[in-house]
């Protein structure tokens, strides 16, 4: 089966919204790529909340060394949470798929230290709904750098000794709290094409780590760190996302990996997915020459 892309409309698209870069690749073919307001495929860019897609990924590389489970109580190592009765249901799947509990916050300049977020209480029954925000990535990072402790490293050190470093990933840069941690639901810099290169690992890896990539009873379209899903798009379309319009779109069965960056608060992903996948049946095969086809 061949899938036409529109990778005009898209770039149209992104032009529209404060464009800084886009790169479109299938395996190791480039279909596309642009920048703008002086950026290039070398320059550092704030992923914002698409910080997140690293942390489901780190977890089950976590348990493959046998660090921890998904389904493990979260209190069975931070002791303070066993005398609650909603905290001491939480396993480390509801932190990373954001049904948790824990209500709204937790982002951008209000990300809690690990203390702080360990301390919140839950707003809702674990399991029963999902709450976008950054706190459950918090409390990950506290419990996990309780895990890495008999190591001597952090939860970042150990994220870049065993995904990025062998993705080919490289961090330019990671803001720190005011108690010299570094945040897990946001404050990472990548380069496009290092965001690029994290997306081929993934897509290398997908069948490894396909608990990343599947939808809890809460919400079907959120994994752990990776949205699931756009109308119009293949089934099998995962995205990490962050403000103003960062992206990394990928869509394993036709080896498909896109980064976009951007600075427009009206971006959305599925206008850009809809263009993608859905603008060459409505503006007709007749329209100028951005017509690519992907076979899987």
């Amino acid at each position: 089966m061949t899938q036409l892309l529109d990778l005009e409309a898209t770039t149209d698209y992104a032009r529209a919204h404060g464009l800084h870069a886009i790169i479109a690749t299938r395996g190791d073919e480039l279909l596309a790529q642009e920048y703008g307001d002086g950026f290039d495929a070398r320059t550092p860019h704030a992923l914002y909340s698409g910080t997140k897609s690293f942390w489901g990924v780190a977890a089950l590389y976590a348990c493959e060394d046998g660090l921890l489970q998904l389904d493990e109580p979260v209190a069975d190592t931070i002791e303070s949470w066993r005398d609650d009765s909603w905290k001491r249901r939480v396993t480390v799947r509801m932190l990373l798929s954001l049904t948790a509990g824990f209500g709204f916050g937790g982002l951008g300049a209000s990300v809690p230290a690990y203390d702080r977020a360990l301390a919140m209480p839950l707003r809702n029954e674990p399991g029963t709904r999902f709450t976008y925000g950054g706190i459950p990535f918090q409390v990950f990072g506290a419990f996990f750098a309780r895990k890495l402790a008999r190591r001597g490293v952090t939860p970042h050190e150990y994220l870049r000794e065993r995904v990025l470093e062998p993705a080919g990933v490289g961090v330019a840069s990671w803001r720190k709290l005011q108690d010299g941690t570094q945040p897990l639901p946001t404050g990472a810099s990548l380069s496009a094409e290092s965001w690029l290169a994290y997306g081929r690992f993934i897509i290398l890896n997908a069948p490894a780590l396909g608990p990343c990539l599947e939808g809890s009873a809460a919400n079907a379209r959120y994994g752990l760190g990776w949205w699931l899903g756009a109308r119009g798009a293949p089934a099998d379309v995962v995205y990490a996302s962050g403000s103003a319009g960062q992206a990394l779109y990928l869509i394993p069965s036709l080896d498909l990996a896109i980064v976009h960056f951007g600075r427009s608060a009206s971006y959305r992903h599925d206008q850009f997915l809809n263009r993608l996948f859905g603008g060459v049946s409505k503006r007709g095969r007749s329209a100028r020459g951005a017509r690519h086809s992907a076979t899987p």
